[in-house]
């Protein structure tokens, strides 16, 4: 008999062979593309693998078991977009439920707290998540808090989240730990092996990376979790398309060579840009000076490919938008092509002013998605919009 005990694999490798990715009756060597909505059953009632794909899809299958596998979880999946996971996950909660989130939260994530979750009486916390004293003040305060949800690095001011502490804490307290680990996917960073409970992705950045599929996925370790979760997912319908499973298979493969390059143009991007008189500060963590690099350097391999700035005063972000030749001005990030955005008035905008500017989020903030462009083209691209910016006062 052949020995079919599978060869334990680098990351790399398990990129390119997801798990059940061979299509088994002809060979493919990619998975199937299965378009079907519904399947044969033999027997009215009688439980079988696929009978509506609402409910599982065996394209969708191999997405899901390849973050799954790529997290260290245990189960994995997948949704119509990166708010659709989030809004699955945090429906596993009860009303008068509460959230710590962090000072520098995602905006979407805000909103959909805010102004969506509240309605069902699930409330949240902001709370200096690298402050452990404060977290702990936090849960001292109320008996209520049932899940910090939070990011490391976060958007946009990539401020580090001490993942395996906040872990120890949440559960100490009988919490869940949930970190969006968007912006380093599992190649640069791994939640679950740290302590954290669920990770949730929005696929549609680097995972998928081309800026052509929108994406949600989900890890969980936990049985029981994973069981609600699932119900969720089949009950709302917030599924990923077959269709849409396929592109996000074929983009995962290349993530890591992807993700290497950004990394690197995104290092040497930020080392750049910390010599510009047009720069007032710098945030990336891969920078010796950034805070909580120690930490960052403990549970992640690299500085991903974000980079934040805030421009001088008396320089205005459109001006240097409009300037730019080869970076694009467009939401969204982790994709192979560059792109650029300004929190304030575009992906952070639902957060009220007063709160976004006590997070940090100032006018003067720029985010840089950096994509896999020969850096010269990107460094030179920036310094000649630094030239033609000139110095006005900014009308933010």
């Amino acid at each position: 008999m052949p020995d079919t005990t599978p060869l334990p694999l680098n990351f790399e490798s398990q990129l390119v062979h997801a798990p059940g990715d061979h299509e088994p009756v002809y060979g493919g060597v990619v998975a199937a593309l299965h378009l079907a909505t519904t399947f044969e059953q033999e027997t009215p009632g009688e439980p079988i693998r696929y009978d509506y794909s609402r409910g599982g899809n065996p394209t969708r299958q191999v997405v899901e078991d390849q973050i799954a596998a790529l997290e260290g979880a245990r189960f994995g999946y997948a949704f119509g977009s990166g708010m659709a996971a989030i809004a699955a996950v945090i429906s596993l909660f009860e009303p008068g439920d509460e959230f710590i989130i962090p000072t520098n939260v995602y905006g979407g994530t805000f909103r959909i707290l805010d102004r969506y979750f509240k309605r069902f009486g699930l409330n949240y916390r902001i709370i200096d998540v690298t402050d452990l004293d404060a977290v702990e003040a936090a849960f001292a305060a109320s008996e209520n808090i049932k899940a910090i949800l939070f990011e490391s690095p976060t958007n946009p001011l990539l401020t580090i989240v001490d993942i395996a502490a906040l872990s120890v804490i949440a559960h100490k307290h009988g919490a869940l730990a949930i970190v969006d680990n968007t912006f380093l996917t599992p190649y640069l960073q791994r939640p679950i092996e740290l302590g954290a409970d669920i990770v949730v992705h929005s696929a549609t950045k680097y995972l998928a990376g081309h800026s052509d599929v929108f994406a949600g996925l989900v890890a969980i370790k936990d049985e029981l979790l994973a069981k609600k979760l699932h119900f969720i997912q089949y009950s709302t319908g917030g599924i990923l398309s077959p269709f849409d499973s396929y592109l996000l298979l074929r983009g995962m493969k290349t993530l890591a060579v992807r993700l290497e390059r950004q990394s690197e143009n995104a290092l040497v991007l930020a080392q750049w840009l910390q010599e510009q008189p047009q720069i007032a500060k710098v945030y990336y963590p891969g920078l010796p000076n950034h805070p909580g690099h120690d930490i960052h350097r403990s549970q992640a391999s690299a500085g991903g490919g974000l980079v934040s700035f805030d421009l001088v005063e008396g320089y205005e972000p459109t001006k240097l938008f409009s300037a730019l030749k080869l970076i694009i001005l467009a939401e969204s990030l982790g994709a192979v092509e560059s792109l650029i955005c300004h929190p304030s008035s575009m992906t952070h905008a639902s957060i009220p002013a007063p709160l976004r500017l006590e997070m940090g989020i100032s006018p003067q903030l720029v985010r840089l998605s950096v994509g896999i462009e020969h850096i010269d083209d990107l460094s030179a691209d920036l310094e000649q919009a630094f030239e033609a910016m000139g110095c006005m006062y900014s009308t933010y």
